[in-house]
């Protein structure tokens, strides 16, 4: 199977049904995408898909074959996702960062369907977890990112 990641080809040879976190953490070696719950809640597993964020612990890897995948690897190399990143160092978000990857790619999907977002906006798409309670300053960087 082929699969567009981050701008380029990658031939995988995995069962249709693998979970596309696992074809990219342990067939690619694309580790900055993290498994959280395993059940599509924590969103420590978010890539973008076709822009759109996406939970890749539950995302078979054959419906995204067609499909332009990004993870974290490349987003600061996206013009909004580079404000992203340079947003979330600023206001210093992580803390122990393992949901930070997820969190980024929210982000950037947000900014991308909604280049100004309300708060409301801003908290109906951030709903990743973060266990160290960061949420004030990942609302804070989005709001940041924004105005960038």
């Amino acid at each position: 199977m082929e699969l567009s990641i981050n701008g380029s080809k990658h031939q995988v040879e995995v069962e249709p049904d693998t979970p596309l976190l696992w074809v990219l953490r342990d067939e690619l070696g694309l580790t900055g995408t993290k498994y959280g719950c395993g059940l599509a809640q924590c969103g420590a597993c978010t890539v973008l898909i076709d822009g759109q964020a996406t939970r890749s612990c539950v995302t078979p890897v054959e419906s995204v074959a067609a499909a332009q995948i990004t993870t974290i690897e490349a987003i600061a190399s996206d013009v909004v996702g580079q404000k992203v990143v340079e947003a979330w160092v600023t206001h210093q978000v992580p803390q122990c960062g393992y949901c930070q990857s997820g969190q980024v790619m929210a982000a950037t999907a947000l900014l991308k369907q909604s280049p100004q977002p309300s708060d409301a906006d801003i908290a109906s798409a951030m709903v990743n977890l973060c266990r160290c309670g960061t949420y004030n300053a990942i609302a804070a960087a989005v709001r940041h990112a924004a105005r960038a």
